[in-house]
Parts: structure tokens; C-alpha cells; sequence
């Protein structure tokens, strides 16, 4: 089920990154799926029962094509 929040409180959240870029709803694989994706360094957040989990331990690192992670390998 796709994450639903609020145009407004997307507005406000962002990326606990230094660079806190804006977070946008889905995965870049799955649009739908239950999750915050960082527009700028590609982290994908969790949401659980409808919280997103902006913790940097929490985040998903965004993957080369290679399968390895885009800041190391």
C-alpha cells in the first residue's frame, strides 16, 4: 500500500542527510511501497504504521548497478 501524507507535511520533512534534500513517496523500484525516498542522495526511509522513520541507521542506501552501495563499497 502506498504511503499517503499531507502536501503540506512533504513539504516540511527532509532528509536527516547534511545536504536535506526533500523526501518523496515510494521507492525508485516500487512507487507504491511504504517508504520516503531522498530526492538528492537516493536514501529510502521506512514508514511504519504510517510514522517514517528519518533515522540515517534506519535509511536504505541507494545501490549502483553493480549492487553496490553509491558511497562505498
Amino acid at each position: 500500500m502506498a504511503v499517503t501524507f499531507d502536501a503540506q507535511l512533504l513539504e516540511i520533512l527532509a532528509c536527516p542527510s547534511p545536504d536535506h534534500a526533500p523526501l518523496r513517496p515510494g521507492t525508485p523500484a516500487d512507487p507504491e511501497a511504504d517508504a520516503l525516498t531522498c530526492t538528492e542522495c537516493g536514501r529510502v526511509y521506512p514508514v511504519r504504521d504510517g510514522i517514517p522513520v528519518l533515522l540515517l541507521d534506519e535509511a536504505t542506501e541507494p545501490t549502483t548497478p553493480d549492487g553496490a552501495h553509491a558511497d562505498g563499497p
